[in-house]
């Protein structure tokens, strides 16, 4: 089986529906609360679920069943400010769970982040090494605990320290998708503007506060969901590769880029306002993001990325417009 943390979450569900379409038996480990969040689960085969607070405990029994730990589990907002408690959930439990996994023997595929890389002043190569890791800036609490995570690792790997048998970092960029609306500010510009474009009213979006960079012509580096979870069914497909990877698109493209697709997709005309960007992240914003994805290609990975011409029109036409929009 696989135990996917995190499972009823954005990408981990969209992972789990497509483990249970190969035919895998899933266990998942996160918290409902109370929400919609179950919703990203209703249609899935899953064969348990499991507190977070009781994972410790169904470890002990199940743990020889498990053939893989998939951790996506985490405080994922950019803007949390319990440090503490980021702490806690994002480097010592995934360090118990990587534990855990060396003295079993079982391998663990993790959620890294591209808020790893800060600013991006020193690039976006997913390079492994300590050296390299410690270059690296973070802009905000939640890219310097999975950056803090990630030099753990590496230093695991260098010192000769216990390693499960399969070990993969994954630094993900801007994802997008269906499964991501119980994230409420944090889901993906598509699903946030989608509303208001379908409804006929104006786009907007954050203003740029330097002279390079025209209002709207910030660039990310927008993956859609299913090519992230392509990369970990590939992974689990090929035991031996381990590594701290990108998973992007390989392309940056602007936040104008974005919005003229998705009132291309709604049959809207564009309308699009340029606000003012609060005052709290202004320091910490990021102008552009590309993920170089030689070293997955290297490995073997080689499926391409979805295009956002073919990705923006297929999530609302497949589901942002739709009574239903769950995967």
């Amino acid at each position: 089986m696989i135990l996917v943390t995190g499972g009823a979450g954005f990408i981990g569900s969209n992972l789990v529906a497509a483990l249970a379409e190969h035919g895998e038996r899933t266990v998942v480990c996160d918290r409902l609360r109370q929400q919609d969040k179950w919703r990203n689960l209703a249609k899935a085969d899953v064969l348990e679920l499991v507190a977070p607070e009781q994972l410790g405990s169904w470890l002990e029994q199940h743990g020889d069943a498990v053939a893989a730990l998939v951790h996506l589990g985490a405080i994922s907002s950019t803007t949390a400010t319990d440090v503490d408690l980021i702490v806690e959930v994002n480097v010592r439990l995934s360090w118990s769970l990587w534990q855990w996994c060396a003295r079993h023997g079982k391998r663990f595929i993790y959620a890294s982040s591209a808020a790893t890389y800060g600013a991006g002043e020193h690039g976006f190569t997913d390079d492994a090494r300590r050296e390299a890791l410690l270059r690296l800036r973070p802009l905000n609490a939640y890219g310097w605990s999975k950056h803090f995570f990630d030099r753990r690792v590496a230093r695991a790997a260098a010192d000769g320290e216990p390693v499960p048998p399969q070990w993969a970092g994954l630094k993900f960029f801007n994802v997008y998708g269906p499964n991501e609306y119980h994230k409420g500010t944090m889901q993906s510009v598509v699903a946030l503007k989608y509303p208001a474009v379908a409804a006929g009213r104006p786009l907007t979006l954050f203003k740029s506060y330097r002279r390079d960079c025209a209002d709207g012509e910030q660039q990310r580096d927008f993956v859609f969901v299913d090519d992230c979870v392509a990369v970990i069914l590939w992974l689990l497909e090929h035991p031996a590769v381990n590594g701290l990877f990108n998973v992007g698109a390989g392309q940056a493209r602007s936040f104008n880029d974005l919005a003229q697709l998705l009132f291309r997709a709604a049959g809207k005309p564009p309308q699009i306002e340029y606000i003012d960007m609060p005052e709290p992240i202004r320091a910490a914003y990021q102008y552009r993001t590309e993920a170089p994805m030689e070293r997955l290609r290297a490995a073997g990975f080689d499926r391409a990325p979805t295009p956002l011409e073919a990705g923006v029109p297929h999530y609302v036409e497949r589901y942002l417009a739709r009574a239903d929009r769950y995967r």
